[in-house]
């Protein structure tokens, strides 16, 4: 069965970490393929012409879940790492994908740019990054989302099992024999 992980939040909230955590878990489920959408990794290989106006956003949301039903289908669980700020553009994907599991990756702004390495936050809130999501764009919060973690109280095994709590509970994945 194929599993479909997809976690939303502010820039450096903790996605891309937690991501790698829960693929190292789903291979010791025996997954052995598990591919991880991550935000900057995918725009620079399939939305590299795109910019961050909230089409160009949609746009790149809608291109990462396009491949989610490509993969799933042939059984691979699917994991992505993605701002996707706006709430009608992840509705309509999730609509799209089967065991379709929301996660919402909430960090508040402020220890969001307290871990940001690139100090995008910096020049986001000095002004020199327009359109920059959780400062000068809104990030709309998921209303119902699947699974909440917040990062800046748990750790990320925490967060992953909370997570992977959610996957059994629907059927997604059998319970672990070892909890």
């Amino acid at each position: 069965m194929s599993i479909a992980i997809w976690m939303t939040g502010l820039p450096c909230s903790g996605k891309s970490t937690l991501s790698l955590v829960l693929k190292e878990r789903l291979h010791g489920r025996d997954f052995s393929h598990v591919e991880i959408f991550d935000g900057d990794e995918v725009r620079s290989h399939l939305s590299s012409e795109l910019g961050f106006s909230k089409k160009d956003r949609d746009t790149h949301v809608l291109r990462v879940g396009f491949l989610y039903p490509l993969l799933n289908r042939n059984g691979v669980p699917t994991i992505t790492a993605v701002i996707s700020p706006y709430r009608k553009i992840r509705r309509q994907v999730r609509e799209q994908i089967e065991n379709f599991v929301e996660v919402y990756v909430k960090c508040p702004v402020e220890e969001c740019a307290r871990r940001d390495v690139k100090g995008m936050y910096a020049r986001a809130f000095s002004g020199e990054i327009k359109n920059f999501t959780g400062v000068s764009d809104p990030y709309e919060e998921p209303e119902n989302p699947d699974v909440v973690v917040e990062t800046d109280q748990e750790t990320v095994e925490e967060s992953a099992d909370k997570v992977f709590a959610v996957i059994e509970e629907y059927g997604y994945l059998e319970p672990s024999p070892y909890q």
